[in-house]
């Protein structure tokens, strides 16, 4: 007989309402301390006014081909991240001399903060495009590289002599065992994947661009409209959201094997 659960669960409808009723506890809140003085409206804005921009963004279609241009740079670091890391990593975890080589530099490139290279990539590449790409892709590689490379050393040793007694060549083990195994562990991280070429690209146009919401957000920061600041986060944020629900889909799709935790539970 299956244990009782301890844990109250709320059904999905009432998760939903809850949280919405939980934004709208927090606008009242921003709405009152800044309508009261409590919070000074120069510095900390007025929601309806806030609202007001982003309508008009909307209704105008102004904020689409700002919308467009993020995305477009999004996808592209996405996959040419992914593709680099994926092969990089099947790469060196699979040549123990090349990872051994590679290793400290793999290392010091991971741990120098890639936000530094931005000026490096404007001067580059320009202030279109291509910059905010280079700087997404490298936020992206390193963590599919890191995912590939521990999915191909997770390998289990059985699976692989087997496969090796059974007479696999060497591209039979590529394309059956390691590729599968390395591409369930990218599909694995594909939130984190996506959401950091989605902060490289932002990142990119605050630090220098011509087009896209950070460049919005930039353009209304040198003027001090700090509603219109305030607009392009917003809608940073809903837009991060709407990426996150599209990666849970088909995260979804792709991960159809994984266990689920009520299935390991003691009967």
């Amino acid at each position: 007989m299956r244990k009782a659960s301890g844990d109250a669960r709320l059904s999905r409808g009432t998760l939903v309402l809850l949280q919405a009723v939980l934004v709208a506890v927090l606008f009242g809140l921003w709405w009152l301390a800044t309508t009261e003085k409590w919070l000074d409206p120069f510095f900390f804005g007025q929601p309806l006014k806030v609202v007001q921009v982003i309508v008009d963004w909307f209704v105008s279609g102004k904020i689409w081909p700002h919308l467009a241009i993020t995305l477009w740079e999004t996808v592209l670091a996405f996959i040419i991240g992914s593709v680099l890391g994926l092969g990089v990593g099947l790469w060196l975890a699979l040549s123990p001399i090349s990872s051994a080589l590679a290793e400290p530099y793999i290392t010091a490139a991971n741990a120098m903060p890639r936000v530094i290279l931005a000026p490096i990539f404007a001067v580059w590449f320009g202030l279109g495009v291509l910059s905010k790409v280079a700087l997404g892709v490298t936020l992206v590689f390193f963590i599919v590289f890191f995912n590939v490379y521990q999915g191909v050393k997770e390998v289990s040793p059985v699976v692989l002599a087997n496969a090796r007694m059974l007479g696999a060549s060497r591209g039979q083990l590529l394309r059956h065992i390691y590729l599968p195994s390395a591409t369930s562990w990218v599909f694995s991280s594909l939130h984190t994947s996506v959401g950091m070429a989605f902060v490289g690209a932002v990142v990119g146009e605050y630090l220098g661009s011509a087009k896209g919401v950070g460049y919005l957000i930039l353009q209304a920061e040198g003027t001090f409209d700090i509603n219109t600041v305030f607009a392009g986060i917003l809608v940073l944020t809903a837009f991060a959201l709407l990426l996150d629900f599209v990666v849970t889909r088909v995260e979804a799709r792709l991960l159809v094997w994984r266990p689920r935790a009520a299935e390991t539970e003691a009967l």
